[in-house]
Parts: structure tokens; sequence; C-alpha cells
């Protein structure tokens, strides 16, 4: 039997040093990070970026399918996402959890091996948080910082008539890796004695368990001297994301269904499950990509680049938000992108 320790043996203080025992500061801009007061940062000259995200057991994940270093990792990547969405790079994170008796420190532990984990991967420094019990369920609370070359932000509301829609990656595989895992929850409650079979499909399940932020594309565009006119990260599904920017942008926006990536893996899951594999991409979200419009002219500093499409444009507000399908219909873009062809999920 795996051993267990209470976590009431440590006492709140024994168990912050317990899990910040290892911190290595990673960026010049941390002065002073856990075991005071307060965190010290100092970003030089750079504008300061900020973002928080909750994470709760139940309704943002399922710990009968989520591994705990996972879940670590994950907590921890989402943020970076919005942090990298505003063109800026993140240097540090707070992270809260509140939990309940039943997590032992072996769990608790397993989670922050997944938080440092990201944090060496992506170079950001852990500087702070809070530890509190929790009457049931485990919830997640972490805010991230980051760093930007003054008015080098990019915001949605800023992209102008005429600029190319652009994605990173590809999408819906997040969507289908969590239908995946749910299928197999329900079959195994159902009959306890069932082994899950996720039928080897690592790549969606390691998108819905283990995402990925974007810091190549930010660092391409870096390079490139890019500055996209406007941007956000694609947490909700690609639909609701373009709406977002159109909509605070004032724009109308064109969109081709046959520009949108989507991964082989995602095509042949999404037909055994008879999903159409777009829906899965305008509406399934948690893919953690880059959307950001750009003018047309730096298209040619991106055409090399396989990790970013073109799927659109944006247009005046008078023309509304459209998609053209491959069979050669329009349709109104609506923020649920089942809707728009006319299915029922």
């Amino acid at each position: 039997m795996e051993e267990r320790t209470e976590i009431s043996d440590l006492g709140e203080f024994g168990l912050i040093d317990y899990l910040t025992r290892n911190i290595e500061i990673q960026n010049a801009s941390t002065v002073l990070g856990v075991g005071d007061d307060a965190a010290v940062i100092d970003h030089f000259g750079k504008q300061t970026v900020i973002s928080t995200d909750m994470l709760v057991e139940g309704i943002h994940f399922d710990l009968m399918y989520t591994p705990l270093k996972h879940l670590g990792y994950k907590s921890v990547v989402v943020n970076l996402s919005d942090i990298y969405a505003m063109n800026a790079t993140p240097t540090q994170i707070t992270m809260s959890v509140a939990f309940s008796n039943k997590v032992s420190l072996e769990a608790l532990n397993e989670f922050y091996e997944g938080v440092y984990a990201a944090c060496e991967k992506y170079g950001v420094d852990l500087i702070g948080g809070d530890t509190s019990n929790s009457q049931k369920g485990f919830i997640i609370s972490v805010t991230a910082i980051g760093e930007v070359t003054p008015d080098q932000f990019v915001r949605r509301s800023t992209a102008q008539k005429g600029d190319l829609l652009c994605v990173t990656g590809d999408l819906g595989a997040a969507y289908l890796g969590l239908t995946l895992l749910e299928r197999e929850k329900k079959i195994f409650l159902e009959n306890p004695g069932v082994k899950p079979d996720l039928e080897d499909q690592t790549y969606i399940i390691g998108r819905q368990l283990k995402p990925e932020a974007r810091k190549d594309i930010i660092e391409f565009l870096q390079e490139q001297e890019i500055i996209p006119t406007a941007m956000m990260d694609v947490s909700d599904g690609l639909s609701s994301e373009i709406l977002h920017i159109a909509k605070q942008s004032n724009l109308g926006v064109v969109l081709y269904e046959e520009k949108i990536p989507i991964a082989q893996e995602s095509k042949e899951v999404a037909l055994k499950f008879s999903l159409d594999p777009t829906a899965c991409a305008l509406s399934g979200g948690e893919d953690y990509e880059l959307l950001f419009t750009m003018k047309q002219q730096d298209y040619d500093k991106i055409v090399l680049n396989e990790q970013i499409s073109v799927i659109g444009y944006m247009t005046d507000i008078t023309e509304g938000a459209h998609i053209h399908t491959k069979g050669g219909n329009k349709f109104k873009l609506v923020a649920q992108g089942w809707n728009a062809f006319n299915q029922e999920v």
C-alpha cells in the first residue's frame, strides 16, 4: 500500500516549506520570491501583464481520469497562455490551492511536481500563494505575471478591416480527448471491472490533460518583427473567440472552413464519435492555441511557418460574421459552432 502522510501533520507553514523547498529563481525580475510577507518583482522599465484563473474540481477537471501531475502542469499552462495572448513573456506565477482532508501530502507533492515542471519549461518563477482547507473538492487559483516592452502588448479590440485572421497549431483535439475520457469514465462507472480503452489516442488525450502554451509562436513573431493587430488564446472554442475579436474591434469577419487546421487523429476520432470535426474545432475549447489578426503585408513572413494557418480575414461590420463551408455554403458564425451546421449533438 502507498505511504500516506496527513497534511495536518506538517501544519500550514511546514507544508509551504515542504512544497517550496527546491525553488530556484530563473528571472532577474524576481527580486524576492517565496518566504516573506510578499514577493517583490521589478521589470526594469517593461510593462507588467497580469492574469488570474481558477480551476475547480468537478467543473474544470475530473480527478477520476486527470493525473495530479498533469493537473499541476495544466493549471500553470492555461494561465501562461493568457500572458502569451497579450504578446508578453510570462515571468512569475502565484499558486493557491484549497483541498479536503482526502488529499494526502503525497498527492499534493505529485500536483506540485507538475507545477514545477511547467515553471521550468516556460522559465517562470513560483513566487507565492496560499493553501487552505476545502469542505470538499480541490480548488486551484493561479495568477500569472508577465512583462512586455511598453506599448507592444496586443489587445482583442484592435483588429483592422482587411487584416488576415490566423490561428496556431490545430483545433478540436482537446475536446475530442475529453469526449473519449468521459466515455471511458461512464463505461467504468457502469462496469467497474472493465479496463478503460483509450484506443492509443495519446495525441488527443495529451491535448486535454497536458496542453502547452504557444511560447514558440510569440518568439517567432518577435523574431519576424510582427506585432499582431489583435490576439487572444483559444480556450472556449474558435467561433466564440473569433466573435470576441470581431465584436470588440467593431468588425465583421469571413472564416473559411477548409482553412481551419484539424489534426488527422482528431478527424478520425470525430468520425468514430459521429461528430463533425469542424464543429469540434469551432466549439470544443481548451486548445490554448493563439488566434490573432495581422496586416496583409506580413503574410510573406509567416507563410513558411507550418504552425500558423491563415483562416480568414476581417471585414466591415456591416458584412457580419460568416463561415464559408467546404460545400460552398455561407452560414452566420455563432458562438456555438454546432448550430452553424444545424447539427444536434
